[in-house]
Order: structure tokens, then C-alpha cells, then sequence
């Protein structure tokens, strides 16, 4: 079994299905235990992503909780995913947290965020179709309905670094506009100065059940945690951040100065 610290988000995304349709039906998890003839610590390590069941015990959840083919093919797609994205090996174990999370807040200091990349600006910066792909794919989140309330915060250097030409920056930064009008969604511009423990860029994903998976960019890739300790060093980074950076009215108005000075 999975130490706490190393669950992987694809277990953590059909652990919160199962706990989500438990609860619509009604049901604690003794109860549902003893539906499928388990132990109740069974169900709760298959919810906390802590184990991973066979497609046999999907079924027979899914008959449990009268949810007709719902798990079943949610453990379908996990594993299709699993077995197909082709995202860099140090970020493999993020975007299904990042999809199934109700609140993500990130940090960026030297491109734009890669949920708000257009494809033009995404496919000078990766180069490669499959990756493009896969970048403009998690973007889907950004239309659910509902969908993860999203705080963003990227240094002013963004706006000024050039990505594909002019025309990509300047369709490129007409789009962060456009987004930070959008309900729930929070986009900040943090001024060229420095900023106390920020050192590199991250992603704080927010869970169904509240648990915060974390991926920190370095030099050598990325890391993916979970760890409590790191966590929490985390969260107080991007408080420190977001009272640093400019309101949302005021990042909204120096983004459209940038267009104007330097993107026309």
C-alpha cells in the first residue's frame, strides 16, 4: 500500500467518485462495506487513495450504490490515462489531481500559466503537437461547469518576455483579460521586486475531500507532494504572494498598458 505521501491523484480522483456517489446515496462506509462484503477500512483507504481496487469491485460498487456503469468507467479512464498521457515523467503524477481538484492556485514567474496559454503561444513554447495537445486538454477545466475556483498569481516579467512574436503576446495577453473577468477566477500581476520564500513556480491543487496535492517547477523538472510539512510552506508562500501582488482591477489595467507600449 501507498504511504500517505505518495498517493497518486488518479487513485485520489476515483476515491473521491466513490465517496461522492456514497454519500448521494445515503450511505456511511460501514454501510457500503457491508453491501460489498468488505471492511469499512477497505472503503476508506479505496476513498483516500490509499489502495487501488480491481475492476471487479468497481462493478460491484456501482451495484452497491445503484450508479449504473459510473465507476466502472471512471476506473476505465483512469486507467486509459494512466497508460497514455504523455506528459514529462517528473509531472506524470499531477494533472489528475489538477482535474479533479475544486480549487487550484499557482504561482508563475516566467511564463504564462500553463491553464491560460493560448494554443499559438503554448506551441512556441513546447514545439511538439502531443504536448500542445495535452497543454489545450487540461484547459478543459476551465469550462465545467462547475469548475475549480482558480487563483492565480505570475510576476510582471510575463507580460514583457517574448513568446512566438508579437502577435502571440498580444493575443496572449488579451486572453489573461478576458479570463480575469470570468467568475472565479482570480488573476494577479506580482511587481519586479523580491518577494521573502518564493523561489520558484508551483501549483496547489485542492481536492474534493480538502487534501492538497502540490507540484513545485525546478531546474531538473518538478516535484509532485503531499506532505503536510511541505503543504503548509506552500500556502503561506502564496499568502505572502497575493498580498505582494496587484489587485485584479490594477493587474487588469497594467496588462492592457503592456499591450499598448510594447504588443501593438
Amino acid at each position: 500500500m501507498a504511504m500517505y505521501g505518495s498517493v497518486k491523484p488518479e487513485f485520489l480522483s476515483f476515491g473521491a467518485e466513490v465517496g461522492r456517489l456514497r454519500k448521494a446515496a445515503g450511505l456511511n462506509q460501514q454501510a457500503l462495506a457491508d453491501l460489498v462484503n468488505v471492511t469499512r477500512s477497505y472503503i476508506a483507504q479505496v476513498e483516500s487513495g490509499r489502495t487501488r481496487c480491481r475492476r471487479e469491485f468497481a462493478l460491484r460498487l456501482d451495484r452497491a450504490l445503484k450508479s449504473g456503469t459510473a465507476l466502472v468507467e471512471t476506473w476505465d479512464e483512469l486507467l486509459e490515462s494512466i497508460k497514455s498521457d504523455k506528459y514529462p515523467e517528473f509531472f506524470a503524477n499531477f494533472p489528475k489531481a489538477e482535474q479533479t481538484a475544486i480549487m487550484l492556485r499557482a504561482f508563475e514567474e516566467r511564463i504564462v500559466y500553463g491553464l491560460f496559454q493560448k494554443e499559438a503561444y503554448a506551441r512556441a513554447l513546447l514545439g511538439d503537437e502531443d504536448a500542445v495537445k495535452n497543454r489545450m486538454r487540461r484547459q478543459e477545466i476551465l469550462v465545467q461547469n462547475p469548475g475549480p475556483a482558480l487563483s492565480v498569481v505570475m510576476d510582471e516579467t510575463v507580460l514583457y518576455r517574448e513568446v512566438g512574436g508579437k502577435e502571440t503576446m498580444r493575443e496572449q495577453l488579451e486572453y489573461l483579460i478576458e479570463l480575469s473577468c470570468r467568475d472565479r477566477i482570480t488573476l494577479q500581476i506580482a511587481p519586479i521586486r523580491y518577494i521573502r520564500n518564493v523561489w520558484a513556480p508551483f501549483v496547489i491543487a485542492t481536492l474534493p475531500d480538502q487534501r492538497q496535492v502540490v507540484y513545485t517547477d525546478n531546474a531538473y523538472g518538478g516535484e509532485t507532494t503531499t506532505s503536510p510539512r511541505h503543504v503548509a510552506l506552500v500556502n503561506e508562500t502564496f499568502i505572502v504572494l497575493q498580498g505582494e501582488a496587484l489587485n485584479v482591477r490594477d493587474a487588469r489595467a497594467l496588462i492592457r498598458k503592456v499591450i499598448d507600449e510594447r504588443w501593438k
